[in-house]
């Protein structure tokens, strides 16, 4: 496999590492545990040999954007995940690179750090406007901080496009799969009128809002459907009665496994539980509008 790297139009296939105009910031941080944060920090710049002002200079800048600059004389041994993780921040983009590529580096942390990383990288963005390149496994995380999001499927792009469009419109089971849609099936749409079809999954009938005919898969995103003890009166075409199988807590929320047969999971509030009641067991309906189908 061949190609080649651009960054701001000119080609850094060749170039060596320090002249191309990329940081990167690993998983695990990469600290150097002998150094204080300050001169982890000005590592790249006096490799790049910077005069001591300018280093002083940048650094100053870096340390107060990350609210880091009452670190900067400890030890990576004595720091939190959360602070360490912003030196390997600092000392990536004190070199005002022309790209930053993150490796997967909110996994390690615990969720409110990861919350709070979240928030930084995107206000770090929004102020420094650096390309910014974020390898994750979290589609979630995905969807928070990304403009554009890249789907790759053993090292082939399987989709491109914004957060929204990967999300509501998935171009194949694997990016549906990745983006938890969690309700995936496949089917047969034979034509009902302009723009409609009908579509068997293993025995129940879908109002789909589609223009394909044949083979689709078709997905139904948890958030799009609505339960309730009765049939509700709503412009929702597709209503069926089943029963809940499983009840997966997520926090505030809950994923809700319905078996009508298919099993459909639908996701709610907390809330919501309450107030319908619901464990395994209860017989409960499905709501959900022909145009929440996605099909490809």
């Amino acid at each position: 496999m061949r190609g080649s790297i651009s960054v701001n139009h000119k080609d850094i296939t060749r170039s060596v590492p320090e002249k191309r105009g990329i940081s990167i910031v690993y998983q695990d941080q990469m600290l150097f545990p002998h150094l204080t944060v300050k001169d982890n920090i000005a590592f790249g710049l006096r490799a790049a040999k910077c005069a001591k002002q300018e280093i002083g200079r940048r650094i100053t800048e870096i340390s107060e954007l990350l609210r880091i600059d009452h670190l900067l004389q400890r030890r990576p041994t004595t720091l939190s995940g959360g602070e360490k993780q912003k030196v390997a921040l600092a000392r990536a983009l004190v070199t005002e690179p022309a790209v930053l590529l993150l490796d997967e580096p909110l996994s390690a942390l615990d969720p409110h750090t990861r919350e709070t990383m979240q928030q930084e990288l995107a206000e770090i963005h929004r102020q420094l406007d650096v390309t910014i390149i974020h390898v994750t496994h979290d589609f979630e995380e995905a969807v928070a901080l990304g403009d554009r999001v890249a789907v790759l499927n053993q090292g082939e792009i399987a989709q491109v496009g914004t957060p929204q469009d990967v999300l509501r419109h998935p171009a194949s089971a694997f990016v549906a799969d990745f983006a938890l849609s969690r309700n995936v099936f496949t089917a047969n749409a034979e034509h009902v009128s302009e723009g409609y079809a009908s579509a068997d999954i293993g025995g129940l009938t879908l109002m789909v809002a589609t223009d394909i005919r044949g083979p689709v898969h078709l997905t139904v995103r948890p958030e799009d459907i609505l339960l309730s003890l009765e049939p509700l009166h709503s412009s929702a075409r597709n209503a069926f009665q089943g029963t809940v199988s499983e009840i997966l807590e997520r926090g505030s929320v809950l994923y809700v496994t319905v078996t009508v047969p298919p099993d459909f999971v639908c996701l709610i509030t907390s809330h919501a539980r309450e107030e319908l009641g619901l464990q395994e067991g209860v017989r409960v309906w499905l709501h959900f509008k022909a145009t929440a189908i996605h099909a490809f």
